[in-house]
């Protein structure tokens, strides 16, 4: 079942989640956890696709809670009263149909701490002393394993808003990928698909941005499925590192190397100082992005034009999660 959330100006970009995230009361004591940024906002951009892996097992609404015990790298999901009861295979096994069922989605959003869905710091009992809070729970570890790409993240990290652009930016730049497969990997869409990400790959890991780099000079001898898989998992673990105030400067320096023939001396002047500002932390990043692409508007540069770095997600979201 799938949960539309309105939205007149894009597609909506399916993400799975939760189902209690959502106000489902899907919990084992017939509760919810209803996030409003998750539904306010995220709502209106995003076609959500809601997943309750417990009751999706057949546990029922309520039911027994469980937890994770034994060893943290393959913990046991037992009954919390009574640890004969044991879901340990049906939750893996759900994980790895689900996963093989959601090839559409572009990003997932996981209920934090739970035995199932939590992404880390999952507590793992052991039979004595305290709980190792190193775990995950067993059906998002299951689905991740399919789909190791996906951007992933816990409804209480998108608080961090440091974090939340990244889950933001990883989403959007995954969607631009599926596209490009369903359009059909060659050589040429690859080496577009690449040049279209090079500043954003800059801001978040030169050395990733170098090797893709590389990787793409030789598309031509290996354009196959096995290039476009080496390249995918490259480029999405290079975002999933997040960019740095000072690689973000780097970029900007670098955007305003193309308006150097264009801008006289006192937009120069106005373009360092709102940069040297934003690097200081006196300006949120978007201060000198708007500036930037306000040059550019007058000042078109075909090579500008199609970098995903001036605007990595809608506008809007930019406003509303930044």
């Amino acid at each position: 079942m799938t949960v539309p959330m309105t939205s007149s100006k894009r597609p909506r970009i399916r993400i799975g989640i939760s189902s209690c995230l959502l106000g489902a009361r899907v919990r084992y004591d017939g509760n919810h956890k209803l996030d409003a940024f998750v539904t306010e906002t995220l709502g209106k951009f995003f076609e959500f696709v809601p997943v309750c892996p417990e009751v999706g097992i057949g546990m029922g609404v309520p039911r027994p809670p469980i937890r994770l015990v034994g060893e943290v790298a393959s913990p046991r999901a037992v009954g919390r009263e009574d640890p004969t009861l044991d879901v340990t295979a049906r939750l893996r096994t759900y994980g790895e149909r689900m996963a093989r069922e959601l090839t559409d989605l572009s990003g997932y959003i996981f209920k934090s701490k739970s035995p199932s869905c939590g992404l880390e710091r999952v507590p793992v009992y052991a039979a004595h002393g305290p709980a190792n809070r190193q775990g995950r729970g067993l059906f998002a570890a299951a689905f991740l394993a399919a789909q190791p790409w996906l951007p992933a993240e816990e409804e209480g990290r998108l608080c961090d808003p440091d974090l939340r652009e990244n889950f933001i930016e990883r989403v959007y730049a995954f969607r631009r990928w599926q596209e490009l497969e369903q359009s059909g990997v060659t050589a040429a869409r690859l080496v577009d698909f690449h040049a279209r990400h090079k500043l954003a790959l800059m801001a978040h890991d030169v050395e990733a941005y170098r090797a893709l780099g590389r990787l793409v000079a030789r598309a031509e001898r290996r354009v196959a499925r096995t290039l476009a898989h080496d390249y995918l998992g490259h480029f999405m673990q290079a975002f999933s590192k997040r960019a740095t105030p000072a690689r973000h400067t780097n970029v900007l320096m670098h955007l305003m190397g193309y308006l150097k023939q264009q801008v006289d001396a006192a937009d120069k002047v106005e373009l360092l100082e709102v940069i040297e500002r934003y690097r200081k932390g006196e300006l949120p990043r978007v201060a000198p992005l708007t500036l930037l692409k306000h040059h550019f508007r007058r000042h078109p540069h075909p090579y500008v034009a199609r970098q995903t770095y001036l605007e990595p997600y809608p506008g809007e979201l930019i406003l509303r999660a930044v």
